[in-house]
């Protein structure tokens, strides 16, 4: 008697991979590839002047600058809400946990202009931080808090399954044994959600440097001032310097890829360490 085939319910994997490869082909590696081949007709000496440019190196410093700035706060806070949000029962604890997603779901124009509403001189938060000599939107400062808001999510996720998954008997064990709650932290806790908050800062981080629509509106866009590097490609193409433009996209593009790769040694190291825990 002939065995009965096994049916699944998705189609083969020669199906699948067919799909899988049309797809990232179509929406990944053909525009990437077009942007590559753009900036191969340009020459080197003309490359090195694009990306070299003064205006060009003071916004991608502000870009790198304030994406790090904002990743840095985003891991510290992140891991804070996620803490509270994974340990505590309170009123109005979902709701805090779903306003976390909304920069996921908030076009990011709309952010844009609601923290330039907030944070400019006569906003409800602006006018309160002006007799302090505090200014936000406009300014570096309001770069910094655009990106926060926007990068706030990727660590908050990232880091809360772990939280819920580590036993809390391990923490009452240490504090039987005589450890502070700072040690308990430092030895117990946070090598198993290392991996976790490394991965989520690299991810705010990445977003951050891609920015464009929540900062177009609260950095003012001054040049050597608050414009960024995302801004600055804009401005080349509306001035149709495209080889500007393209070679800026490309510095750019290859800093992405770093960034991809290190987020995969940090998943590498973190799939490592479940292992050998």
């Amino acid at each position: 008697m002939r065995p009965r085939l096994r049916r699944h319910v998705l189609p083969g994997f020669g199906l699948s991979l067919g799909f899988t490869l049309s797809y990232v082909c179509l929406l990944i590696l053909i525009p990437l590839t077009g942007v590559v081949l753009r900036a191969r007709s340009i020459t080197w000496p003309e490359f090195v002047a694009s990306v070299t440019s003064e205006r060009a190196l003071a916004a991608f410093g502000l870009s790198l600058g304030a994406a790090v700035v904002a990743a840095v706060v985003n891991g510290v806070f992140g891991l804070l809400v996620a803490w509270v949000l994974v340990r505590y029962r309170f009123p109005g604890r979902r709701l805090i946990d779903a306003c976390v997603d909304l920069p996921f779901a908030l076009p990011t124009s709309v952010a844009g202009i609601a923290l330039t509403t907030v944070y400019s001189p006569a906003g409800w938060l602006g006018q309160q931080l002006a007799p302090l000599g505090i200014q936000v939107a406009f300014t570096r400062l309001g770069v910094i808090v655009a990106l926060t808001f926007i990068g706030l999510p990727f660590v908050v996720r990232a880091v809360q399954p772990v939280l819920e998954d580590l036993d809390r008997e391990i923490e009452d064990a240490a504090a039987s044994l005589g450890a502070t709650r700072w040690q308990t932290f430092r030895h117990v806790l946070l090598p198993s959600i290392l991996p976790a908050l490394l991965t989520g800062v690299t991810l705010a981080f990445a977003r951050a440097l891609g920015e464009y629509g929540s900062v177009v509106f609260i950095s003012g866009n001054l040049p050597f001032r608050t414009e960024v590097i995302t801004l600055l490609i804009v401005a080349r193409l509306e001035q149709f310097d495209y080889a500007g433009a393209t070679a800026m996209a490309s510095m750019m593009l290859g800093v992405s890829f770093l960034i991809l790769l290190t987020i995969n040694l940090l998943q590498a190291w973190s799939r490592r360490r479940g292992a050998l825990a």
